[in-house]
This record gives structure tokens, sequence and C-alpha cells, in this order.
């Protein structure tokens, strides 16, 4: 600013910070508790990791996601197999919560493309219109109606019964 400027109209900016006028005598709680977290959980964890990275050295483990591999369908197990029918059973249940999360992407790419597009959505976001009502009506026909106790088991016959649908339409 120069020197002969209004000092009424553009004063100057304070030359410290103000001192903050405290109500009570008594410590923050909430600084209390963040420095007892600290001192009690994070830095012995912190320390720990520390000297067993050390202790690994070259041998850094990389977090990926876990790999399972694929078992036969209900279809395919034997009579009477329950360990079959039990792995079956939680790869039904992997894939149906990949089903969800990939119906979920979609969705918020959709969702993304309105935004961004605004009221010209149904032009410009055609693609994706598409792809999530194709995806929607492959979820949809293969885990609708299956009810808050779904499973491989009530899945297949679904799918049985659809099946015998068509065959009697034909």
């Amino acid at each position: 600013m120069p020197e002969d400027h209004d000092k009424d109209v553009y004063p100057q900016p304070p030359r410290q910070t103000p001192v903050v006028d405290k109500q009570t005598s008594l410590p923050n709680p909430a600084l209390i508790l963040s420095k007892l977290f600290y001192y009690s959980v994070d830095v012995p964890v912190t320390t720990f990791r520390g000297i067993i990275e050390g202790i690994q050295g070259d041998k850094k483990s990389h977090y990926y996601h876990q790999k399972f591999r694929r078992v036969p369908e209900l279809t395919e197990c034997q009579e009477g197999d329950y360990l079959c029918y039990y792995e079956a059973e939680m790869q039904w249940r992997r894939d149906y919560k990949v089903d969800q999360e990939i119906v979920k992407v979609i969705q918020e790419r959709l969702r993304a493309c309105q935004q961004r597009e605004g009221p010209s959505y149904r032009q410009n976001c055609n693609t994706e219109l598409k792809q999530f009502d194709q995806v929607s009506k492959a979820f949809q026909s293969r885990y609708g109606d299956l009810g808050a106790y779904a499973s491989g088991r009530k899945c297949l016959m679904k799918q049985k019964e659809r099946m015998m649908a068509e065959t009697q339409k034909a």
C-alpha cells in the first residue's frame, strides 16, 4: 500500500494475532482424549510396525485382493457332499456381492453423467443409460425375488423354474 492511503478506508492489518480469551481454566477434554489415543494406541502400533518392517527388510508384503479358486457349482456337487455345498454357497455369496458392486459402479457412472450433462442427459448419456438398463435387468433376472434370505440353492431353484416355464410356453 502506498504511504499516502486513507487510513479510515484501508486500515492496517493487525501486527500479531490476538490472544484467545479462555472462559475456563479446565483443559479441553477433546485434546486430552486425542493425546491419550495418540500415546496409548498410535505410537505403540507405529513403532511395532516399524520394527517388523525393519526385520523383514527386502521382503515387503503387498496387499492385494484375496483371490479365491472357483469351486464346482451346486449342480456339480455329489449328493451328500456338504463341504461342496458349503463351498458353492460361499462362492455364490461372493458372486452376489460382486454383482451388487458392479450395479453400484454403473449406477454411479450414470448419476455422474446425469449431473454433468443436466437436462440433456438422455441424449448425451445414452451409452451409460443402456449399460445400466442391461446390467440392472441381468441382476434382477438372476437375483430378483429371492428375498432377504437369498442363497445359492434358492437362486438355482428360481433359474430352474424359469427354464421350466419357458419350455412350457414353447
